[in-house]
């Protein structure tokens, strides 16, 4: 008789309950509600071409949140080749894909197996928010941005029920922007236009301010014109408003520039407004020294879309001796974007906590892309927090503006010196 083979059981999967013993119960992830919604309201003027999957598990009769790993999985299948994706567990057990840069097609079949792997062992309670009879909504977020933003604020985003929500508010109409626009000559400016330091945080600046940026808190000015209106929501009336608002602030400034000589200053201006009489009329009353103390600051966004207006914006400030900036970036603009040839002397990247998540490839293609600029000097702008400074830091960045450095300069501590002080608490 022939000896058979010994055959060895397989390893047992250590994450498998015994025989009688209940399985663990699955940890169900932590909600995203109020980390979409900060990221929904602050990238509602840049949403073209960003689309969004609206996954319904809510209305699966049996809930399971081992769901959330599988999804993940079948998800990261093509996120490797998108220009954006990130995925947020809402509190009501749906989840929101943001992405960009991917197939329609690819997504379809994505979340068509999605479907088909959940409706293999449950079923639908009912319809989705959107009366569709499916377990995913796939939206061009630009066309939906109001829909979505009243769904996630029914949610509780607080953390608890003493929080106060947020209300996303109709988007402004041209009947509304026209009753502010005739308000505008006669209403003042002055209480609404803020300024904010750009700070250099190397030990050998001691403090020393790059300018300080002109700004209307156009929030403010909203709940004083138009209290029951987003002046922000629809993008082209946003733009004409803020035209309006370029113009008040040079006449504000004509009736007083002697303040430019102690300090240099940023104005944030549409493209056309530079190009505009009432700017000619600014330009005439400075000097060559006034001049090259203010920075002309131009949103990405508006840049994109008048790429031939940007180079004569340019030439014109280069032969009066304005300096640029090119407002309004992320970090894949920073790392696509041509700054040598956009012939800018700074650029602001907007910080956000999702950068200290980013793969390592794109952290060193961002941090050798600021490194090896000859002329463009960036700025971290909105930092709210240390972790921000510190980003700024490590990845080459000398110039921050934010709350953060608002609070330091209030206390009276030296900038460099905090930095110095979070950089050894960072350590440890």
């Amino acid at each position: 008789m022939m000896n058979r083979a010994k055959v060895e059981n397989p390893a047992r999967d250590p994450s498998r309950p015994k025989v009688g013993e209940r399985p663990a119960p699955s940890v169900r992830p932590p909600d995203d509600d109020a980390r979409l919604l900060s990221l929904l309201h602050s990238a509602k003027r840049e949403l073209n071409g960003l689309r969004l999957v609206h996954l319904h598990l809510s209305l699966l009769k049996d809930k399971n949140a081992n769901d959330i790993s599988a999804i993940r999985r079948t998800v990261q299948e093509i996120s490797e080749n998108s220009a954006f994706l990130q995925m947020f567990n809402l509190s009501n057990d749906d989840m929101i894909i943001l992405y960009k840069g991917i197939k329609f097609s690819s997504i379809t079949d994505i979340c068509q197996s999605i479907e088909r792997l959940m409706l293999s062992r449950t079923k639908m309670t009912g319809l989705n928010p959107y009366r569709e009879d499916s377990l995913y909504s796939i939206m061009e977020l630009s066309l939906n941005f109001v829909n979505v933003m009243r769904f996630i604020e029914s949610l509780d985003t607080t953390g608890g029920p003493d929080g106060v929500k947020a209300r996303t508010k109709p988007a402004i109409t041209l009947e509304e922007l026209a009753k502010i626009e005739r308000q505008m000559p006669v209403f003042d400016l002055s209480p609404f236009m803020l300024n904010q330091p750009v700070m250099d945080i190397r030990p050998t600046a001691q403090n020393q301010r790059e300018y300080f940026e002109l700004y209307i808190a156009v929030k403010n000015v909203e709940d004083r014109l138009s209290p029951d209106f987003d002046i922000t929501a629809n993008r082209w009336l946003f733009n004409y408003f803020t035209s309006n608002l370029d113009n008040s602030i040079l006449k504000t400034l004509n009736y007083g520039i002697d303040f430019i000589r102690g300090h240099k200053i940023g104005l944030n201006l549409n493209l056309t407004t530079v190009m505009s009489s009432a700017f000619v009329k600014f330009d005439e009353r400075l000097t060559d020294e006034l001049r090259r103390k203010v920075v002309l600051e131009i949103n990405k966004a508006d840049l994109v879309e008048n790429e031939t207006l940007y180079k004569e914006v340019v030439e014109f400030a280069r032969s009066r001796g304005y300096s640029i900036c090119i407002d309004g970036l992320n970090p894949f603009w920073v790392t696509h974007m041509d700054l040598e040839y956009m012939d800018c002397d700074y650029a602001k990247l907007f910080w956000s906590p999702g950068m200290l998540d980013m793969p390592r490839d794109e952290y060193d293609s961002l941090e050798t892309r600021i490194n090896n600029q000859a002329k463009c000097r960036f700025i971290m702008a909105r930092c709210g927090s240390v972790a921000g400074l510190m980003f700024a830091h490590r990845v080459g960045i000398h110039l921050v503006q934010g709350r953060i450095i608002d609070n330091i300069i209030r206390k009276g501590v030296s900038v460099s010196d905090a930095v110095t002080v979070a950089r050894v608490m960072d350590d440890d």
